[in-house]
């Protein structure tokens, strides 16, 4: 069988990634994330310090991440549409979920039960990967 990845749709799903990263730990729950995470305002300034300083390396960095699991999910979403018959938006949705639920929801639970983070750290977080799974599939998908 002959795998079909749109590289076109897996740039745009990991953009899509880092605007909604940029949103979430932002303006829509940057205050409780922070808040979560137990920092202090020291440590709030020293981290602000080195974005200034070397903030391109961190989104780099990321963007790099993005584009793997968007890479990752399109062939996810080609084995979805070929072998279970599946397809659409739906594909897309549910690829995306149960990729998060199946991967990122059992490894970052381990902020809570290794690091002592809280629970609400661990939502804020592993929310923001379902919703960006989900978006991302659900990009690939429709421009399968």
């Amino acid at each position: 069988m002959e795998v079909s990845v749109n590289y076109l749709s897996v740039i745009v799903a990991a953009v899509s990634s880092m605007v909604l990263g940029f949103l979430w730990f932002g303006p829509i729950l940057g205050k409780q994330w922070i808040a979560s995470m137990g920092w202090t305002e020291a440590e709030i300034s020293a981290g602000r310090e080195k974005m200034k300083k070397e903030g391109w390396k961190t989104y780099l960095i990321q963007a790099i991440g993005a584009l793997v699991m968007a890479y990752v999910l399109s062939h996810v979403l080609v084995f979805a549409t070929s072998y279970m018959q599946t397809s659409g938006l739906m594909a897309g949705l549910t690829s995306g979920f149960w990729m998060w639920l199946g991967f990122v929801a059992p490894v970052t639970v381990g902020v809570v039960l290794w690091d002592g983070k809280p629970w609400k750290l661990w939502f804020i977080q592993s929310g923001y990967y379902l919703v960006s799974l989900i978006v991302m599939g659900i990009i690939i998908e429709v421009w399968m």
